[in-house]
């Protein structure tokens, strides 16, 4: 039985790199050949380990929302509702404002809409668990709301906003919070007046 030639390469280096590349570039905007430039490793050893592109881009997908996108699920550890949509608007803020700019989870890349829309549910279920802070709100639109911030802030920096601004823009946000300081609605969103 004949025995294949050993790795040459780690996998997590090229996962990582590639993570960086979708990020700056979106999907549609890095190729194979731009991973191989970016980590060395030629085209068949990329597709031996990780299938297709489509597949590499779900392996960064997940390495992002493990890592500068972790807060998110940082967020939903808050011991109230409000902290954790603080946490959220926060957090997007400084992890869109680095480099690269923007986020990897905003744009049209197969799965991105499924995953954003599995965020926001379990946004809202962390919010519904919360009845007794927000009584007769509509958790599923208050998550869609602060989620919503989130992406805007990501197009924000993408577009050179400064992280000073967009935590001004995240705590502009939250005034619109139900019983903070702005005039909430009673449904939890932001009065549009």
């Amino acid at each position: 039985m004949a025995v294949g030639r050993p790795r040459e390469f780690d996998p997590e280096t090229v996962e990582h790199a590639a993570m960086r590349l979708f990020w700056a570039r979106g999907f549609d905007g890095v190729s194979i050949s731009d991973v191989t430039a970016a980590t060395g490793v030629n085209r068949r050893s990329i597709y031996a380990e990780f299938g297709s592109k489509e597949q590499l881009f779900e392996r960064a997908t997940r390495r992002y929302a493990a890592g500068p996108g972790g807060y998110a699920n940082r967020a939903l550890q808050e011991p109230t509702a409000r902290r954790v949509a603080e946490a959220m608007v926060h957090g997007a803020a400084d992890a869109v404002s680095g480099e690269p700019r923007g986020c990897l989870l905003v744009g049209d890349a197969p799965g991105l809409a499924a995953l954003r829309d599995a965020d926001v549910h379990r946004l809202a279920e962390r919010f519904a668990a919360a009845h007794d802070e927000l009584p007769g709100a509509d958790t599923l639109l208050l998550a869609r709301w602060i989620a919503a911030v989130c992406q805007g802030l990501a197009v924000q920096a993408r577009s050179g906003a400064s992280r000073a601004d967009l935590h001004a823009l995240a705590d502009l946000a939250l005034t619109g919070w139900p019983g903070g300081s702005g005039s909430g609605d009673p449904r939890g969103l932001p009065s549009t007046r």
